[in-house]
């Protein structure tokens, strides 16, 4: 992997060679950066209440326009997760593609279960976070059940979860019902008791995240090195214009595909928020419509600026998404416990700041210090292709 390519188009050969398009890892690493935002806010916002950010009727503006900018990162995350993996079947057999997902998911749960949730158990009960890594692992375990299906036939199945799985929703299990634990996990957002005191948290419920995985390793061939690079902008920027048309029309109509929006009496800016208040645990077609429309397009423009500095820049965080993942996490749950054992709860029962500029201001300072151990993974990575382990991570 070229940490710093010279041009955003990737070769023929490199795109043999290693599978990787910049293009991808630069919208990937967009979205990385984004992410940081959002869990800065979690960082440093503790107080306030993270149920809905994008209430309408309560939020504050400012948290509300950062969590819609953030909203872009798990969907178009998940979806080039797909198309990763169908590029590495490009370059492997179906067996060694299976076999990758299915290791590649597990690492990723485990990390979500061994690592990940206990960096938060300082400032909160014993639980085990079921987040957006625990989503993707099992996503990745059922797309390595799936892959040997004609495309169509997945495009069928991607589209038939994505586009239907609201149908679902009313369906809701109460905890002592035999299949709560499953339901939980696929498709309500709910808490699951354990053993030994703990509890678990389906914070992302993977059903409808399978139909996004899926439908991002059906759009893997337009990623291949005989596809045009015009090409691929042309088909990538009419699809992504057709997903906020079909948006605005859903939307507007305020019928499937999530809550309805309201009109908030005296308030033209809460209108418009409660317009594009989508939800997003388990993802409503009406947000991964908006969402990955607007990643189609994000995609056309990375192409399109070339070797830009700032381009190349992201594709570094893109390189090593899982590296600056497990890094921003770590990171910040040591600065904010630090915090805390010098300045102790200043709101609350919590440390955090009282006005989200603060949260602002740290998110400029951490980029680039986050920049360079991340830049050092991925040229590790790049040139280390001996050291089987790295392409876990």
């Amino acid at each position: 992997m070229a940490v710093h390519p010279s041009t955003l188009e990737a070769s023929t050969e490199e795109s043999a060679r290693t599978g990787r398009i910049a293009s991808i890892d630069a919208l990937r690493g967009l979205v990385m950066v984004l992410m940081l935002l959002d869990h800065l806010r979690e960082t440093w916002f503790l107080h306030v209440s993270v149920a809905d950010p994008v209430d309408a009727r309560t939020a504050l503006p400012a948290l509300y326009l950062a969590r819609l900018a953030v909203s872009l990162c798990a969907p178009v995350f998940v979806v080039l997760t797909g198309v990763a993996a169908y590029l590495f079947s490009t370059r492997h057999t179906p067996a060694e593609t299976r076999a990758y997902l299915v290791k590649r998911g597990l690492v990723l749960m485990a990390l979500e279960v061994f690592y990940l949730s206990e960096l938060y158990w300082g400032v909160a009960s014993p639980t085990l976070w079921l987040q957006v890594i625990w989503c993707i692992g099992v996503c990745m375990i059922v797309l390595a059940a799936l892959i040997g299906l004609p495309r169509p036939v997945l495009v069928a199945v991607g589209l038939l979860i994505v586009c239907g799985h609201n149908l679902l929703d009313p369906i809701q299990l109460q905890p002592d019902q035999p299949l709560f634990p499953v339901w939980a996990m696929l498709h309500q957002r709910d808490v699951i008791v354990l053993p030994f005191g703990l509890v678990a948290k389906t914070t992302y419920p993977v059903f409808p995240w399978i139909g996004v995985i899926v439908l991002g390793f059906a759009l893997g061939p337009w990623f291949l090195p005989g596809i045009a690079t015009r090409t691929r902008e042309r088909r990538f920027a009419m699809l992504g214009c057709a997903m906020l048309v079909a948006f605005a029309l859903l939307r507007l109509g305020n019928g499937y595909g999530d809550k309805p929006w309201f009109v908030v009496d005296g308030s033209a800016l809460r209108t418009g928020m409660s317009f594009f208040a989508l939800t997003k645990y388990p993802p409503a077609l009406l947000f991964l419509l908006l969402t990955l429309g607007i990643g189609a397009l994000l995609l056309v423009v990375l192409e399109r600026m070339g070797d830009r500095p700032v381009v190349a820049a992201l594709a570094v965080f893109g390189g090593a998404p899982l590296f600056f993942y497990l890094l921003h996490l770590t990171v910040l749950r040591l600065l904010y416990h630090g915090a805390f054992a010098i300045w102790g709860a200043t709101q609350g029962t919590v440390f955090a700041v009282a006005d989200y500029t603060w949260v602002l201001v740290w998110y400029a300072a951490l980029i680039a210090p986050l920049y360079f151990p991340t830049a050092w993974f991925s040229r590790l990575k790049a040139s280390r292709r001996d050291i089987a382990w790295l392409k876990y991570l």
